[in-house]
């Protein structure tokens, strides 16, 4: 994991950082919840025979909100995957430059549609009361798709913040050089 450690720390940036950090440690117990659930659908299933449907629901909707939320913590901790096998070798600013560049031409385009088009989506869901399509599943289906417009946008607030501290230090270390 590389952690820019060059750039600057700005006040309003950190404050999201942290708040973004202190959500998702937070957010990091519904994995221990999840657990709890898989292992007590998995008792009821194979050891009584009757596993419950609301139960396998609760599992992929835990499951949704751990993954989505933690993606935003991935962002502001830098842990997230890279692909680009070049990256370790660039200068700190030629790396500032194609985070720049990824932010502004992929990840910011691609937020605002996720964004954008979730939120029809969750109203949709909300308007006409959706739930399971299983007789004993969940009610309220809206809440856990209400998830996907929250998430993308703690991203979106993460990737400004990062967006932000890229671009200052191009600026800062531009002058010095």
């Amino acid at each position: 994991m590389e952690r820019h450690e060059e750039w600057p720390r700005i006040g309003w940036c950190e404050a999201i950082d942290n708040g973004i950090r202190r959500f998702g440690h937070g957010v990091m117990w519904v994995n221990a919840v999840l657990v709890v659930v898989i292992i007590v659908q998995v008792v009821l299933r194979y050891g009584f025979g009757h596993g419950l449907v609301a139960l396998e629901e609760l599992e992929w909707h835990l499951y949704a909100v751990g993954i989505m939320f933690g993606i935003s913590y991935a962002m502001v901790d830098d842990s997230h995957i890279r692909v680009d096998i070049l990256h370790m070798r660039f200068s700190p600013r030629t790396k500032a430059k194609w985070e720049v560049f990824g932010i502004l031409v992929f990840l910011l385009p691609f937020l605002w549609v996720v964004f954008h088009h979730s939120l029809a989506f969750v109203y949709d869901a909300w308007r006409v009361g959706e739930g399971s399509d299983a007789p004993s599943g969940l009610p309220w289906r809206w809440v856990i798709k209400a998830v996907i417009p929250l998430s993308i946008g703690l991203v979106g607030l993460a990737t400004v913040t990062r967006l932000v501290r890229a671009v200052t230090f191009l600026v800062r270390s531009g002058r010095r050089g």
